[in-house]
């Protein structure tokens, strides 16, 4: 069973299906058991699944203390970089007790003929954004600087967008749905990007490919 969207996801690239998942999976076909803060703990301890598959990041630790408790199995994820994207996918595949799929290739890091930050935010009302400590350290791999990647809080409040400097806004799809009707509020800061927030937040069998989207949109959209 996988409680996170991105494991779901990979493991049905992988032609495994899990006996359930969120409703943020975006599989509905599968049975659904909660959302990734709020599962719900008495169904999936009924379903009696070999293997719950959480992550330190998207769900919450009393919840897979619980499960735990119940005395199921569960494995637990934590992707923090691009690099640790593989040896995650690994111990995955080894927790199910399967040999590991062929990953795809992911590009070389991009290298910018000069330092360009981005300001990327994850919520709005109030004005949110993400530290470096966070899978958003994607932006390196695409040769961004994060403005907020040295910010002691992982999600800091913004109270003010025109404090903020940056070269470019990535706005992305998801967990806020930002979209055109947003462009004005987000040029304060700096020309906006907008992008999918799964390729950007999102890990595993997607990465190589969405590396390379997100490349892409950000070199095509660029002023």
């Amino acid at each position: 069973m996988s409680l996170l969207p991105s494991v779901t996801e990979t493991l049905r690239a992988w032609g495994l299906d899990p006996i359930a998942c969120t409703r943020f999976c975006e599989q509905p076909d599968l049975p659904h058991v909660g959302g990734t803060k709020d599962p719900d703990v008495d169904a999936i301890v009924a379903l009696a699944p070999d293997l719950v598959v959480v992550d330190e990041e998207e769900n919450r630790r009393e919840d897979a203390e619980a499960l735990v408790a119940a005395g199921l199995a569960v494995h637990v994820t934590a992707v923090r970089s691009v690099a640790d994207v593989a040896p995650t996918l690994e111990g995955l595949a080894s927790a199910i007790g399967i040999a590991l799929p062929r990953p795809g290739a992911i590009s070389p890091r991009s290298r910018p003929d000069r330092a360009r930050t981005c300001f990327v935010p994850i919520w709005r009302r109030p004005w949110m954004t993400l530290n470096g400590d966070t899978y958003g350290s994607l932006l390196d791999h695409l040769g961004l600087t994060n403005r907020f990647a040295g910010h002691a809080e992982r999600y800091p409040t913004i109270a003010d967008l025109r404090t903020v400097e940056a070269d470019v806004v990535l706005a992305p799809s998801e967990p806020y749905p930002f979209a055109e009707r947003h462009r004005a509020e987000l040029e304060v800061v700096a020309p906006v990007v907008f992008v999918d927030g799964q390729d950007l937040f999102w890990w595993g069998v997607r990465t190589p490919a969405a590396i390379e989207r997100l490349r892409s949109s950000i070199g095509d959209q660029r002023r």
